[in-house]
């Protein structure tokens, strides 16, 4: 895709896809994964991660307190 927004109807993003969608780095939702904090599925070498799985992740984030 060459835009930065990915399309909304999308289900599976790459780990780099969905770091763009967190405005995270690639290397931190590798960690995230790796870690059990972003689910993700795997099929042979390939690992996706679900639109859903992004959307709870980001709604179990707390704010930090001021």
């Amino acid at each position: 895709m060459s835009s930065t927004r990915l399309a909304t109807d999308q289900l599976l993003y790459k780990p780099e896809e969905a770091a763009k969608v967190l405005s995270f780095g690639r290397s931190t939702v590798y960690e995230l994964m790796a870690e059990g904090l972003l689910k993700y599925v795997k099929r042979g070498r390939s690992r996706r991660i679900r639109r859903s799985d992004l959307e709870a992740f980001v709604n179990s984030l707390e704010p930090s307190p001021n």
